[in-house]
């Protein structure tokens, strides 16, 4: 299924703050503990928690427990979405709102 305007928003919404722009590079590697994300930053475990909470809550990130922690990875599959969003916003396509004004509204 294809993303539309507004899930696509919200999902660039999540990155639109640096914090959570280098979780999202770390996480990148690999997965990891709160614990390990929390040492690359100086920020607070309630501040970490605030930026996981809009990165899983936007679906980007996922989250699993493990113990007393919590840890993350990236959903891969839903970052593929938003790179093809973007590569069909950019491109002149037929379905493309700029051939149907209507669609705008």
């Amino acid at each position: 299924m294809a993303m539309n305007y507004k899930e696509a928003a919200l999902r660039y919404k999540a990155l639109s703050d640096e914090t959570r722009l280098k979780i999202v590079d770390m996480l990148s590697c690999d997965e990891l503990c709160a614990c390990n994300i929390l040492e690359a930053f100086q920020i607070t475990q309630p501040t970490l928690s605030y930026h996981m909470k809009i990165l899983t809550d936007s679906g980007l990130v996922k989250a699993r427990k493990d113990g007393a922690w919590t840890r993350y990875t990236l959903n891969k599959e839903l970052f593929e979405q938003l790179r093809l969003f973007i590569d069909h916003l950019t491109s002149d396509q037929e379905e493309c709102i700029c051939h149907v004004p209507s669609s705008c509204q």
